[in-house]
C-alpha cells in the first residue's frame, strides 16, 4: 500500500484552471491515497475528473466517498470498460466544456509521481503541450520494469520518432500537460486508437498543428498493486499506427 501524502508537504500554486484527468479500471487501492496525494499538494485552482469503466472492485464507490467531502473531484462512471483513448478524450471534452485551461493526462497507479505535476504545469510557460519524458537526453529514467517492458518501450520510442520525425523523445508517455487551445485545435471525433498508439496519435497531432511541445525529465515507477492493462493488441495497434499517422499528414488528412 502507498503511504498518504505527509500534510506538511508544501502547497503548490495553481493559477491556470487545471483538471487533472485519471481513467480508472479496478484501481481500489490507489485511487484514495493517490486522490488525498494530489489535493494535499496543490490548492485550488487543480480539479480531478476520474473516469472509471465500472471497477467490479468498488474503486468508483471510493470515489463517490471522496466527493461528498471534497467538490474539487468529480466522477464519470461508464457502463462497461471502454478504454484508455476513449476516456481521455471523454475527460478531453469535459474539460473544454468546463471552461479549464490545461488538463494533465496521468495513470492511477503511482507510476506518475504527483509531485511531478509542478513540473508539467510550470513547463507549460511558453509551451502548449510538456510531456513528461522517462528518456529525456537519451537516458533511461524508470525503476521495477521488468527488462522486457523497458526494451519493448524504449524501441517503440525509437521506431515513433524514426517513422513519423516526430521531435520527441518520449512520444509513448502517458503523464503530460495539454492546453486547451491545442485540445480545441485537434480533430478528437477522429482520434481512435488506445493505449501506446493514443499517447502517440495525440502528441503527433498537436505537434503536426504547430503547437510548441516541451518535455520535462521525470521518473517512471512501475506499479505495486494492480495490475497493468497494456495488452498484445495495444502494442499491435501501435506499430502500424504511426504510419497511418504519417500517411494522414502527407495527404492533409489529419
Amino acid at each position: 500500500m502507498h503511504d498518504q501524502a505527509e500534510k506538511t508537504v508544501k502547497r503548490e500554486t495553481v493559477t491556470e484552471r487545471t483538471l487533472v484527468i485519471i481513467p480508472t479500471y479496478n484501481e481500489a487501492e490507489n485511487i484514495r491515497p493517490l486522490i488525498e496525494s494530489i489535493l494535499d499538494r496543490y490548492q485550488a485552482g487543480l480539479d480531478l475528473l476520474v473516469i472509471d469503466d465500472s471497477s467490479p472492485d468498488g474503486t468508483a464507490d471510493i470515489v463517490k466517498s471522496i466527493m461528498e467531502k471534497e467538490p474539487r473531484v468529480t466522477l464519470l462512471s461508464r457502463p462497461s470498460k471502454l478504454g484508455l483513448g476513449t476516456a481521455y478524450l471523454m475527460g478531453f471534452r469535459y474539460a473544454l466544456d468546463q471552461g479549464y485551461e490545461q488538463v494533465i493526462e496521468m495513470d492511477a497507479d503511482f507510476s506518475h509521481d504527483p509531485a511531478m505535476i509542478a513540473s508539467l504545469i510550470s513547463g507549460m510557460d511558453g509551451a502548449d503541450m510538456v510531456i513528461g519524458s522517462r528518456y529525456m537526453n537519451h537516458t533511461v529514467n524508470v525503476v521495477n520494469w521488468p527488462l522486457s517492458r523497458l526494451i519493448l518501450s524504449k524501441t517503440a520510442s525509437i521506431y515513433t520518432k524514426l517513422i513519423t520525425g516526430m521531435p520527441v523523445f518520449d512520444p509513448t508517455s502517458g503523464f503530460k500537460c495539454i492546453s486547451a487551445k491545442a485540445l480545441r485545435s485537434i480533430a478528437l471525433d477522429r482520434v481512435h486508437s488506445q493505449g501506446y498508439s493514443f499517447q502517440i496519435e495525440i502528441h503527433f497531432r498537436v505537434w503536426k498543428k504547430g503547437f510548441i511541445i516541451h518535455e520535462v525529465p521525470i521518473v517512471f515507477v512501475d506499479r505495486s498493486v494492480g495490475k497493468s492493462k497494456m495488452t498484445r493488441k495495444n502494442i499491435v495497434e501501435a506499430v502500424w499506427m504511426v504510419w497511418w499517422l504519417k500517411l494522414l499528414s502527407i495527404i492533409g488528412r489529419l
